[in-house]
């Protein structure tokens, strides 16, 4: 058996014959990075090797850091190990590595989804020999709605809480879902959407990007007295139950994540509305993915790995966990 080209050391996930690591969590050499969420991009490393579309999404969230960049498909070589970039459709710029030495194919999908999403590029299976998958939510309750269904049931809240005369406030990650509910919900309107100051530099990167997204306005930019009574504010969830969401009417909060497809953990968060939409690869999806790139052996890391490995195991296909310290710090 050949030496794997990825394996786990205290800095993060290392290729030995390349000397880099992936989405290193402590500050290396070379740290080839898949996006810009904060626990898959973390400062300290000399060099950084990302996607061109994801490039600028880097710098807002490490600064003037060094990196060196590619298109999607564009191999280049590391001390001999061919390497390059595949689209994860996961949020704008996310990456899929591509790693080839001495024949041997290894494909580390970072977050992905297959779900289609006007914010960012469509996901690529990969073909190779071993593939190494998230597994956040690995079990078959996990099934996504379309995106566009989503956004609907969005729009009509909103539109039902402006009868009210109150504030909607969505919680949301801020890279990533803020973007794809804005770009969602341009189907069903052109009024302009409120936004928590850490997203108003991110949703300029993605208009930079081409993306195309409702109006926005930072929540900053308003005088103390609008109270937006008819508004829809796009926040992250560290908002929930703080003082900043006394400034709005009477808001009705709400949270869009994956994590709502489960009733249980919106009413124990007391949100008024659940929205069930993630950026990452639901059940069917993490099962067609690791069918369609026709590995021989699968590793998976984050969330609900054992649980996953055991099921692959069952159906006859090999599979192993392999530790990472990603928390999914964005994308749920």
């Amino acid at each position: 058996m050949q030496s794997p080209l990825i394996e786990t050391r205290p800095e993060g996930l290392y290729c030995p014959p390349g000397d880099f690591y992936i989405d290193p969590w402590r500050g290396v050499e070379r740290a080839v990075i898949t996006h810009a969420h904060g626990d898959h991009a973390r400062w300290g490393s000399r060099q950084y090797f990302c996607t061109a579309s994801g490039e600028a999404l880097i710098h807002i969230r490490l600064g003037e850091v060094n990196t060196q960049t590619y298109a999607y498909g564009e191999v280049f070589e590391i001390n001999g190990v061919r390497v390059s970039f595949h689209s994860a459709g996961h949020i704008l710029g996310s990456a899929q590595v591509r790693l080839e030495y001495q024949g041997d194919v290894w494909v580390f999908t970072g977050d992905y989804k297959r779900a289609p999403d006007p914010s960012c590029e469509p996901f690529e299976v990969v073909p190779c020999n071993t593939l190494v998958t998230e597994a956040t939510f690995a079990l078959p309750v996990y099934n996504w709605p379309a995106g566009q269904t989503v956004a609907g049931d969005i729009y009509r809240w909103w539109q039902h809480n402006a009868e009210l005369g109150q504030t909607s406030v969505l919680l949301c990650y801020s890279l990533g879902k803020t973007q794809r509910i804005l770009a969602e919900l341009a189907a069903f309107t052109d009024h302009p959407v409120h936004l928590h100051g850490s997203s108003v530099k991110l949703v300029e990167a993605y208009r930079q990007a081409g993306i195309q997204m409702l109006p926005t306005e930072a929540v900053s930019a308003l005088s103390k007295d609008n109270k937006l009574p008819q508004g829809l504010v796009l926040a992250p969830p560290s908002v929930a139950e703080s003082a900043w969401l006394r400034r709005f009417k009477n808001p009705s909060v709400a949270f869009a994540s994956g994590w709502m497809a489960v009733r249980g953990i919106r009413k124990r968060r007391n949100y008024s509305q659940g929205f069930v939409m993630s950026d990452h690869a639901d059940w069917d999806e993490l099962i067609a993915t690791i069918r369609d790139c026709g590995a021989q052996r699968v590793l998976c890391t984050h969330g609900r790995s054992n649980l996953l490995v055991r099921y692959l195991n069952e159906i006859g296909i090999p599979a192993a966990e392999l530790a990472t310290g990603f928390s999914s710090e964005g994308g749920e």
